[in-house]
């Protein structure tokens, strides 16, 4: 019932491809590279999305490939460190039944990869870099990134904090100690900053990517008595640190931000109202979601499959997948069916505009995508033995980016209170 209820689906905008690439230059399966940790700690987080790719190439080759081309995969662990991801990118690529890589999870990996990609002229999606330095130069021509930024992505839960608790005053980061969590540190506080200058950061932590044991930052916390608490950790670093200070009451003492809060919603028992979000719009219970028939099939498959309902990351997945088949669409519609090279390709993904399983990517003209922020608070539900998100919001993409060749950061900190009183409210995505 599942897979029927896919496939009708799914072929409704397969439509488009009814005129097949002629039998000697279509290949004989689409090959991609797809990289992402299936290992090591990040693997709570990396897996999820491989568990969606396998799921998404598998239901598109169910109804018949792309252009009438099966997809295979090649998957590439990240957790062996950046130069291994580098060598087995280019062997990759150099392969040309590879066509597309979808590449990486890690946004230093994605920072190596990137120049690499024009070098090789292999189209790349970047599923889940957040960096926003990725595309600043503004050049890419085969390096894409559907999925949005660390900029809009940080900038959305300074203003869902100051719509639901406008008189904070005290907050504390806790952050993962590389680029990732220290990025995210500066656009909070910078957004905190311009939006209510009065806020005072009276703790800022930053421990060990892949710690099994917060309990010494827990208590730098609770003794810096905090208003809010926000933090940006993932993985398993985040199932420990939610495991280790709820019973320590760090939930109750202070409104807590968990930016990645939606990963484990399923594993951990997150109190309620915990701000939580998924890094763009890939909440599989949305409205643009339970609306969308694709999306319902491929959620119930992917807990039939795995036992458990996607996370963000598996939505990034696959909506990044769903971004390459557009883009072979595209391209095969120009061509009258005559199958793409690369270059052609890419060309289809430049400025683009794709229905996703949970709303719409815009891509820009250096190819970062305009995705919308959806955020909100833990609540019970009756219908799940877990906590859902409630409360939510869903902020415009083009409002929290900043315009193309603008100071990220500096742009971030010319918000003003005007700007946050004409976002959304809370509760009034539903």
């Amino acid at each position: 019932m599942i897979r029927s209820a896919w496939m009708a689906a799914l072929a409704v905008s397969l439509g488009a491809l009814a005129v097949p690439a002629s039998a000697q230059e279509k290949p004989a399966s689409l090959g991609l590279g797809v990289m992402t940790f299936t290992s090591g700690p990040a693997a709570a987080y990396g897996m999820p999305g491989k568990n969606a790719a396998e799921l998404m190439i598998d239901m598109i080759n169910t109804t018949g490939g792309i252009g009438g081309v099966p997809l295979k995969a090649t998957y590439v662990d990240e957790a062996q460190g950046t130069q291994g991801v580098i060598a087995e990118y280019r062997h990759l690529a150099e392969d040309k039944s590879n066509q597309v890589m979808i590449a990486a999870l890690s946004s230093a990996n994605c920072l190596a990869l990137a120049p690499l990609a024009e070098q090789m002229q292999a189209p790349t999606i970047g599923w889940n870099c957040d960096t926003h330095q990725l595309l600043l130069d503004g050049k890419s021509r085969y390096y894409f990134r559907p999925n949005g930024n660390t900029i809009p992505e940080f900038v959305a839960y300074a203003l869902y904090l100051l719509q639901r608790k406008p008189d904070v005053k005290r907050i504390a980061i806790i952050n993962p100690d590389y680029a990732f969590g220290h990025d995210a540190a500066l656009i909070f506080k910078t957004a905190m900053a311009a939006l209510k200058p009065d806020v005072e950061v009276v703790a800022e932590l930053f421990p060990k990517l892949g710690s099994a044991n917060f309990q010494t930052e827990i208590s730098k916390l609770s003794a810096s008595r905090p208003d809010v608490i926000f933090s940006n950790l993932w993985g398993a670093d985040l199932e420990n640190f939610v495991r280790q200070a709820a019973p320590r009451g760090l939930f109750t003492s202070s409104q807590v931000v968990l930016a990645l809060g939606e990963t484990v919603l399923q594993r951990a028992n997150l109190p309620e109202g915990v701000i939580v979000g998924v890094l763009g719009d890939g909440w599989w219970m949305s409205p643009d979601a339970k609306a969308n028939s694709v999306t319902k099939a491929f959620v119930e498959a992917y807990e039939k499959r795995y036992g458990e309902y996607p996370v963000f990351p598996s939505i990034k997945m696959a909506n990044a997948i769903i971004y390459m088949k557009t883009a072979y669409e595209t391209a095969l519609k120009k061509s009258g069916g005559k199958w793409p090279r690369r270059d052609e390709l890419a060309e289809a993904m430049r400025g683009s505009t794709v229905k996703t399983l949970t709303g719409t990517t815009v891509t820009r003209k250096d190819n970062d995508g305009l995705v919308d922020q959806l955020v909100g608070v833990t609540a019970k539900s009756p219908d799940h033995k877990f906590p859902v998100i409630s409360g939510m919001v869903r902020y415009k993409a083009d409002t929290l980016m900043p315009p193309q060749g603008d100071d990220a950061i500096k742009w971030v900190g010319t918000l003003t209170p005007a700007f946050l009183a004409a976002q959304p409210k809370p509760g009034s995505y539903q």
